[in-house]
């Protein structure tokens, strides 16, 4: 069964790089969901993850033919190059911050601290910093850090000091908790 779907897959990326119309659609038929689910837990809005979903599509279309069955399965190439593709865009929105806005946002000593900055008129980042104020502390680490700051989970595991597997772990919970208690506050609403 495993050599079929390998030599199924690489049928199927072989056909798409020639522009097969059929191949693109049976592979994003077969990993948009996939990929928009993890692009809508990675970018901050609906648009910017569907833009996300357009560009990482592209990419495979355009890599096609350097897919090989014997590196990787199909889907683990797909997650990896969709991954690559997140994260790079989130370093880039997080290299558009100017230094100059972090420091209107900063309080005089007069005011109160106020971590929101400038967004505190956005509710919707309001609600979320709650939701993450209420994660566990290592969850509500990791996810400001990797999310917030930018950092990669190796980065985060060094420097706290845990295994890769426990900060990816304490991640994907983070991210399950705050998708349920976001579906919960859409209803109560």
């Amino acid at each position: 069964m495993g050599a079929s779907q390998n030599d199924a897959d690489l049928e199927l990326m072989q056909r798409v790089s020639v522009d097969d119309e059929s191949a693109i659609s049976e592979l994003y038929d077969r990993f948009g969901p996939l990929v928009y689910r993890m692009a809508y837990q990675a970018m901050p809005t609906r648009a910017d993850a569907e833009d996300a979903v357009q560009e990482i599509f592209v990419r495979l279309w355009r890599t096609a033919s350097r897919y090989d069955p014997k590196k990787a399965a199909l889907v683990t190439w797909v997650m990896l190059l969709s991954r690559r593709i997140l994260v790079d865009r989130m370093r880039r929105a997080q290299a558009r911050i100017k230094p100059s806005s972090l420091n209107e946002a900063l309080p005089t000593p007069a005011e109160p601290v106020n971590p929101t900055g400038r967004m505190e008129n956005d509710e919707r980042y309001e609600a979320l910093m709650k939701r993450i104020d209420q994660l566990p502390e290592l969850q509500r680490t990791v996810v400001i850090r990797s999310y917030l700051g930018g950092q990669t989970l190796r980065q985060i595991g060094i420097e706290l000091n845990k295994p890769l597997g426990t900060i990816k772990s304490a991640l994907s919970r983070a991210l399950v908790r705050l998708r349920e208690r976001s579906a919960g506050e859409e209803f109560a609403a």
